[in-house]
């Protein structure tokens, strides 16, 4: 059997599973296409008909507002049905039982498989199975790739600063067990950001293997300074023992990104989150309700950049069927 590729025989995007390997032409494809999609508020959303006669499944089996909700908006955007199902597809579903039910919903023409779980390697196993007219989506994967977050995160970074070349992107707390921060190292690297800084505790720092060419700090101060981006992640209670920190209050109180700290970075500097923030835990509500904050676009360009990922599959669905 050949390896897993994301790509068709061509080398045209088929699923879209991680970000890693993606090439840089390939990836502002993704961003050009995203912008097209954008209005400015008070405008009616931008729609289309890419996807007339497609269905579209989003399989969620992982709480999720943010990421569901763009999918599902993205897909009927461009005309597509949509089915929404919380079924387990992971290995607490064993053996054929997780093909079954992709070879159910594939036979009722399912035609786009979105899919959400807390188990590594389920979106791979699922595309390695379906029929070639079919693409799979990863809306989240364990701890190890989001990529349409990174999708989204880059186009936000592209609209607010240019470009990347030259900008210093610090990416702040849990990265150890941040699919979040995985997908940005991928895409941030395929653009050639001047300078990626991984910000954390000691005890939710990545392996010293992952991640090569970053510039890692343990110190918050250290690693915010100067920074043209700051992205913060968030940081789940049970994850605080691994940094040695008590609880919420010392969490934010030693890695918290707050005004004071703020003003280390340039101060032109734009402040991330991919959602759902801890208010005042990795965050304060002034910094991500301030004006440096640009994480309600995020939410805008969410939409776009999954679009922008269905469009693409199904038009190179379209050019394979066409024999082209």
């Amino acid at each position: 059997m050949l390896p897993f590729s994301q790509f068709d025989s061509h080398g045209r995007l088929q699923h879209l599973i991680t970000l890693e390997g993606l090439s840089n032409e390939q990836v502002r494809e993704l961003l050009d296409r995203s912008q097209r999609y954008l209005r400015r508020p008070g405008e009616m959303p931008a729609r289309g008909h890419a996807l007339e006669g497609i269905t579209v499944g989003n399989i969620f089996t992982e709480p999720s507002t943010r990421t569901r909700s763009s999918f599902e908006l993205a897909a009927r955007r461009l005309g597509a049905d949509v089915i929404n199902l919380e079924i387990m597809l992971s290995s607490r579903v064993k053996g054929e039982s997780v093909l079954d039910t992709i070879y159910t919903l594939q036979a009722m023409a399912v035609d786009v498989f979105v899919i959400r779980d807390a188990e590594p390697g389920v979106g791979q196993f699922v595309a390695e199975h379906v029929q070639d007219h079919v693409s799979v989506l990863s809306a989240g994967e364990a701890h190890l790739s989001h990529p349409t977050q990174g999708l989204l995160d880059a186009l936000t970074i592209l609209q607010f600063k240019g470009g990347f070349r030259d900008l210093v992107v610090a990416v702040v707390g849990d990265v150890r067990h941040s699919r979040v921060a995985r997908s940005a190292y991928q895409v941030f690297s395929a653009l050639g950001v001047g300078e990626l800084r991984i910000v954390a505790p000691d005890g939710l720092m990545p392996e010293p293997a992952e991640m090569p060419g970053t510039v890692r700090f343990s110190s918050l101060e250290a690693g915010i300074a100067h920074a043209d981006v700051i992205m913060m992640l968030r940081i789940q209670k049970e994850r605080m023992a691994d940094a040695a920190i008590p609880d919420s209050k010392d969490y934010f109180a030693r890695w918290g990104l707050t005004r004071s700290r703020l003003k280390l970075a340039r101060p032109e500097a734009i402040v991330m989150h991919p959602g759902p923030m801890n208010r005042d835990v990795e965050i304060a509500s002034d910094v991500a309700d301030g004006p440096q904050s640009v994480i309600r676009q995020q939410v805008t360009n969410g939409v776009a950049v999954r679009m922008a990922v269905l469009e693409q599959v199904i038009a190179n669905r379209n050019i394979r069927r066409a024999g082209r």
